[in-house]
């Protein structure tokens, strides 16, 4: 089974940058189509970005488009999100998460479809 797990979530002021990590032990991260996804208290998980398994096409929620930049690392089967210019907006627990191994040519999947997550990892934004 999928194991995850995220790091690289801290305090940071806004205007800031942070860039968090999702890995795994034991299987291939570029066999799989990867999201992040983002929680703040009070609100639902939103999806941030995702890039799909097959030709590692990137997706973006509007809201960090332009700022945030999400990546591959192979030989570190890493996957990194990149997040410029902070903004209070962009805290709550970040989690990745990734849908069963499948060759998807796209990553904007409904996030019913993402079955493994790991505990996520805290973002905080503030002055």
């Amino acid at each position: 089974q999928l194991q995850l797990v995220e790091s690289g979530g801290g305090l940071v002021q806004p205007g800031g940058s942070l860039r968090l990590s999702c890995t795994a032990s034991g299987e291939n991260l570029d066999d799989y189509t990867i999201g992040w996804f983002r929680q703040a208290p009070g609100k639902e998980r939103e999806g941030v970005s995702c890039v799909s398994s097959a030709r590692s096409a990137t997706h973006y929620a509007d809201s960090v488009r332009g700022r945030f930049t999400i990546s591959r690392d192979s030989a570190k089967n890493t996957v990194y999100l990149q997040m410029n210019n902070l903004k209070p907006d962009d805290a709550g627990i970040y989690y990745c998460e990734a849908p069963p191994e499948y060759p998807y040519t796209l990553c904007s999947l409904p996030e019913s479809k993402y079955d493994y997550w790991g505990q996520g990892t805290q973002v905080t934004v503030s002055s």
